[in-house]
C-alpha cells in the first residue's frame, strides 16, 4: 500500500444505512406490526425514522406506545423481519471494496449497531461480509437501551484500542453522539438515512458523501471538500 499514513487504527461502522440500504424490509416489518397490533399505517417519511435508533425507542417515539405496548410492536416486527425481510436490503455501492482495502492496509474493522447483534451477524454473514470485521458489537433482543456509546466502548475493549485510535462511521446522530461520547471521533455519511444538517449539529468531525471519501478520511488524503468539519 502507497497509503501508509492512516490516521487510525481502526473504523467502527454503523449497520442499516451506512453499510446497506436496509429500509425497505424494515418499513415494510413496521407495516405489517402496526397493522397486526390495530394502528394506522404511517407516511413513508415517518418510517424512515426507525432505520437507525432501537425499536423501542422508535414506537414510542414516532407512534406514541407505552413502553409495554412497544414491546408487543417489536415482536410483532421481528415476526416479519425474521421471516425475510431482513435481506431486503442493498449493500451501498462501494462499501466492499472500500472494505477489502482497509483489510489490507491492515485497519481494522467493526460493526457497532443498533440492532440485535445476532440479527446483525446474520445479516454479515447472509452477504458474506463478516469476513471483513474483526468484532460486531450490538445490544442483546432483550435490550431495549442500545446506548451507542455502550456499544462502541465494547468494540473497543474487544479490539484492544483506545477511543483515539478509532473513527466510528454513520449516517445518523444517535452514531455521532456515541462517538463523542465514547471519546472518538466520528465520520457522518451524507448517502444514509440521518441528514447532514443533524450530522453537523450534532458534533461529526467530519463529513463523506461516498465510501471513498470514508477512505480519504481514514487517511492522509483530507482535501478542503473533506475539510473537519467547523
Amino acid at each position: 500500500m502507497n497509503e501508509k499514513q492512516n490516521r487510525y487504527r481502526a473504523a467502527l461502522f454503523d449497520l442499516d444505512g451506512t453499510l446497506n440500504d436496509s429500509g425497505p424490509g424494515i418499513m415494510n416489518s413496521v407495516r405489517y406490526s402496526l397493522k397486526k397490533l390495530g394502528y394506522e399505517d404511517l407516511p413513508d417519511e415517518t418510517l424512515r425514522r426507525f432505520v437507525g435508533p432501537s425499536l423501542v425507542y422508535s414506537y414510542t417515539t414516532w407512534c406514541h406506545m407505552s413502553e409495554e405496548e412497544a414491546r408487543k410492536a417489536v415482536e410483532a416486527y421481528r415476526e416479519c423481519y425474521h421471516a425475510g425481510e431482513c435481506f431486503n436490503l442493498k449493500i451501498y455501492d462501494g462499501i466492499l471494496p472500500l472494505l477489502g482495502y482497509l483489510n489490507r492496509a491492515g485497519i481494522r474493522c467493526a460493526v457497532v449497531t443498533s440492532k440485535p447483534q445476532n440479527a446483525a451477524g446474520k445479516i454479515l454473514e447472509h452477504f458474506d461480509m463478516l469476513k471483513h470485521f474483526d468484532t460486531v458489537a450490538g445490544p442483546d433482543p432483550d435490550d431495549p437501551s442500545n446506548q451507542k456509546s455502550v456499544l462502541i466502548q465494547r468494540a473497543l475493549k474487544t479490539l484492544n484500542l483506545q477511543p483515539e485510535d478509532c473513527v466510528m462511521v454513520g449516517d445518523t446522530r444517535y452514531d455521532i453522539i456515541g462517538a463523542r461520547e465514547a471519546g472518538c471521533d466520528s465520520i457522518g455519511v451524507t448517502y444514509g438515512y440521518g441528514t447532514k444538517e443533524e450530522l453537523v449539529e450534532n458534533g461529526a468531525t467530519y463529513l463523506a458523501g461516498s465510501p471513498q471519501e470514508i477512505r480519504d478520511h481514514l487517511f492522509r488524503k483530507v482535501t478542503n471538500s473533506f475539510a473537519r468539519v467547523k
